[in-house]
């Protein structure tokens, strides 16, 4: 599945606690402890670097076989422009979904704070922060923006969560946050 939820051990790093009223952060000092976890979701990329290097390849022995004909020809120097061209559009069309799937989400979840953070390909980071006690979970089957749609509440926001994931993984996360919430919130 493309996350993973691991007991944390962040050595030496801070995690903030939830915000106070206004939206200040308290500064608590906590240290990451046993209770807490690590959450990271980023989206499948079927294609790898070297299915990448295969697929630019193929595709350009495949564009050079007509011109093999053409060899020797002025006719060459025509049709040589739209297959470098062709080329080039699949490069950069692949390269372009690379960076999109670059999208990847944190949350660092302890007794103390629930901080989640969103790394965007080519927008600003989103954050946010919420006390575990105040925080619900949410699936809703149909009706959301997407079937199976996950989302976490709290600290005065209502947060996505694995908008990039299948429904099936979605289904799977709710079930193993849902057991950590009740943890952590003290009543397991």
């Amino acid at each position: 599945m493309p996350y993973a939820l691991t007991q944390a051990s962040i050595p030496q790093q801070h995690i903030p606690a939830a915000p106070l009223s206004g939206g200040v952060v308290a500064a608590s000092g906590h240290q990451a402890t046993g209770a807490d976890w690590l959450l990271r979701a980023w989206p499948h990329n079927a294609l790898q670097p070297q299915g990448f290097v295969w697929i630019i390849a193929l595709t350009a022995a495949v564009l050079a076989l007509p011109l093999l004909a053409v060899l020797g020809n002025p006719v060459l120097w025509g049709l040589l422009p739209f297959a470098g061209l062709a080329l080039w559009g699949l490069w950069f069309a692949l390269q372009r979904n690379w960076q999109d799937r670059s999208v990847l989400e944190e949350m660092r979840l302890s007794r103390r704070a629930i901080h989640l953070r969103r790394l965007n390909p080519r927008a600003p980071v989103q954050e946010w922060r919420a006390d575990p006690a105040w925080v619900s979970l949410h699936l809703i089957p149909r009706g959301g923006p997407v079937e199976n749609y996950l989302t976490l509440t709290g600290g005065g926001r209502e947060v996505e969560l694995g908008a990039f994931l299948t429904p099936e993984e979605r289904v799977a996360l709710h079930a193993e946050l849902e057991t950590l919430l009740v943890t952590l919130k003290g009543y397991g």
